[in-house]
């Protein structure tokens, strides 16, 4: 099945389920992509500067858990388990492609990384978004997460989210 991207670009939709598994070099490019055509897509513009993290993941999240979700050698989703404290890990870098949105892949990632934050012996894991990105901010929601506060950041007003394991 192939769905519309853009005027120029389809991208394959496999029926297949994607499989979750931890982040490997090899996978560097396509999740760079990934990240930074998914902040694209929102912002409608993107400053490099703003993630070196993606340059080399593997090092940015040496200390982490960096999982990506594939599908016929295509990499859908993505999303990064790192610790904060002792008993607090954050979720950072969730991105889904715009093909593979509505579909479960999101939720497959989030729960994978929260059972992840739980094996680690975290009590609690954090996140935040753009408070603005309505359907994120329902997403998480959905997925039990609880609004804790709004802060105001040079990029507009994030939205910061808890949830209790």
């Amino acid at each position: 099945m192939k769905t519309r991207k853009d005027a120029t670009h389809f991208q394959s939709v496999s029926h297949l389920p994607p499989l979750l598994r931890p982040f490997h070099p090899h996978d560097q490019q396509q999740v760079q992509t990934l990240i930074l055509t998914g902040l694209e897509e929102h912002w409608g513009r993107l400053d490099p500067a703003l993630n070196a993290d993606l340059q080399d993941i593997a090092a940015s999240y040496a200390d982490g858990f960096f999982l990506v979700a594939a599908c016929e050698g295509e990499i859908v989703a993505t999303g990064a388990l790192m610790g904060r404290t002792a008993v607090i890990a954050e979720i950072v870098r969730m991105s889904v492609a715009q093909a593979w949105r509505r579909r479960g892949v999101g939720r497959l990632v989030l729960d994978a990384l929260c059972a992840e934050a739980g094996r680690r012996g975290f009590q609690r894991v954090i996140l935040e978004t753009t408070a603005d990105w309505h359907e994120v901010v329902a997403f998480y929601q959905r997925c039990g997460f609880q609004l804790t506060h709004f802060s105001d950041s040079p990029f507009g007003r994030e939205a910061h989210f808890c949830l209790e394991l």
